[in-house]
């Protein structure tokens, strides 16, 4: 059986969660081709320049610079090409209020940024096993955090 490549992207401003992020998918073990970008503005043109298919998923920071995650997610959830695109929210900061704020524009989960890496990596290789899957709907409020 050929398992098709999963294509990861991730928008995070914060190098070393960058290279923690990478970590985890390097060790994944379905095939997963991962691409970076480092703010919302360089987000938003890879993704209105894509010409085929949309990655499986986003992995989205809310604190980047030039373009918020919360910006993002808006103009993604708005666009008629992009709304489908699955976005799960990566962060470190957790406050009721954004988390419901979040729930209502679309994403799909909400992760808190674990500070440890063994946390860190289990939780994001959950998260793309269930997109292997293609198990991936927004779940009830009661369970849009995800913690491990």
């Amino acid at each position: 059986m050929i398992l098709k490549q999963m294509n990861v992207l991730l928008a995070d401003d914060d190098i070393d969660d960058c290279l923690f992020f990478k970590a985890a998918v390097d060790e994944f073990p379905l095939p997963t081709q991962l691409t970076v970008v480092h703010d919302g503005e360089q987000l938003m043109r890879l993704l209105t320049n894509i010409t085929n298919e949309l990655p499986d998923i986003l992995f989205l920071d809310l604190n980047m610079p030039r373009k918020n995650g919360f910006e993002c997610l808006s103009a993604i959830k708005l666009s008629k090409e992009l709304k489908r695109l699955p976005v799960i929210i990566f962060s470190t900061s957790f406050e009721q209020e954004v988390v419901n704020l979040l729930y209502k524009n679309g994403a799909q989960y909400f992760i808190r940024k674990p500070s440890e890496f063994t946390q860190f990596k289990k939780i994001i290789q959950h998260m793309l096993m269930l997109i292997a899957q293609e198990n991936i709907s927004q779940p009830t409020s009661e369970k849009f955090v995800l913690t491990m």
